[in-house]
């Protein structure tokens, strides 16, 4: 046999039989005996045949693929939602082609013409920080191909969406700190112009104006919201020695840098400054404080974005695209307690959503 990939041809000379009955063979066909089935797949095994999966898209025009595109797979959000994606596809043979954007803009349209060019029978996809220009997703929806958006959407794309209700979460998180009597809440948001950033600031904004508290732009921060970004906020505003009771940060990892900063200018937390992040990761439990936040719901959002994805796959590309938007769950943590209901805190292992992922 020549070297190389080993090929039906090559299974089909060594059993000498056609490529066609291999093939068959192969995909189980029931026209080809169970005996034959046994001598195909032993002398595949044999000759380290791997199928080739373009082309058995293209004869079939299904690869059982679906390509799923995140800012970064090292996150406990993302890495759950495709947990809840992958737990739906699997059940339906589908396979999962996991891609990182790492939030750069090119790597992103990089990453939509490779799995275009794998045959993908859809992609499902959250936006990176950085893009502002969408044109390689809609070439994706001009090419008649299932496209479904989850957590960083666009309203530039006529195309499903599966989201949380980012601006609940905000404004529930904030409504139970003015409830804890903060008055003076600062807000870390990001100046990226993705809709969750924006929806959290509005619920913000919202929860203030309910309660009587004007907005203070001198309370707003913005960064790219990461463990150093929190710290270097949370330093700028001490800088600045502006007055402040709370902290609401439109992610967990800047919340943290803020404590971190805090507890080396010995500001007790939570009895001198309450403090809220938003995501849920797992450090949150078991940081000291831990941490009030808002959990995601990130699994169920993968299950209901694959499900999304497959009825899209199921009715074609000419169904009316859908917007599902899923309830976020504000838990209430040690940092933002009153100090009398600091004391007498209990765990609830409900706390602990996601984090065994």
């Amino acid at each position: 046999m020549k070297k190389g990939k080993a090929t039906i041809h090559d299974i089909a000379e060594k059993l000498n039989t056609t490529a066609s009955t291999v093939s068959r063979a192969l995909n189980n066909n029931p026209r080809i005996s169970d005996a034959t089935k046994k001598q195909v797949l032993k002398m595949a095994k044999q000759l380290n045949y791997q199928p080739n999966n373009i082309a058995s898209a293209l004869r079939s025009g299904k690869s059982k693929l679906i390509g799923v595109v995140v800012p970064t797979a090292n996150r406990n959000f993302f890495s759950s939602v495709v947990r809840g994606i992958e737990e739906i596809a699997n059940n339906l043979n589908y396979k999962v082609i996991i891609s990182q954007s790492y939030e750069e803009y090119d790597k992103e349209v990089d990453t939509i013409e490779t799995l275009l060019s794998a045959r993908v029978d859809g992609i499902i996809a959250s936006i990176g920080k950085n893009t502002e220009n969408f044109e390689h997703f809609q070439k994706v929806l001009d090419k008649g191909i299932p496209l479904v958006l989850f957590d960083r959407i666009t309203d530039h794309l006529e195309v499903s969406q599966v989201v949380i209700d980012d601006y609940y979460g905000a404004y529930q998180t904030v409504q139970h700190l003015i409830k804890q009597g903060c008055k003076r809440i600062v807000h870390f948001t990001s100046p990226k112009k993705i809709n969750i950033y924006k929806e959290r600031l509005r619920g913000y904004e919202d929860a203030l104006k309910e309660n009587g508290i004007p907005f203070d732009p001198l309370l707003i921060e913005e960064s790219n919201m990461q463990l150093e970004d929190g710290r270097q906020s949370m330093q700028h505003i001490l800088d600045k020695k502006i007055h402040f009771d709370a902290v609401f940060s439109a992610s967990d990892y800047a919340v943290m840098g803020a404590i971190q900063v805090l507890k080396e200018h010995h500001v007790r937390i939570p009895q001198d400054v309450k403090l809220a992040g938003f995501g849920n990761e797992p450090f949150t439990t078991f940081s000291d404080p831990s941490i009030t936040t808002v959990d995601q719901k990130s699994i169920p959002m993968g299950r209901v974005t694959a499900e999304t994805f497959f009825d899209l796959l199921k009715s074609g590309t000419n169904s009316v695209p859908q917007k599902t938007v899923l309830k976020p769950e504000l838990i209430i943590r040690q940092s933002s307690q009153s100090p009398e209901e600091y004391k007498t805190l209990n765990f609830d292992q409900n706390d602990l959503t996601n984090s065994s992922y």
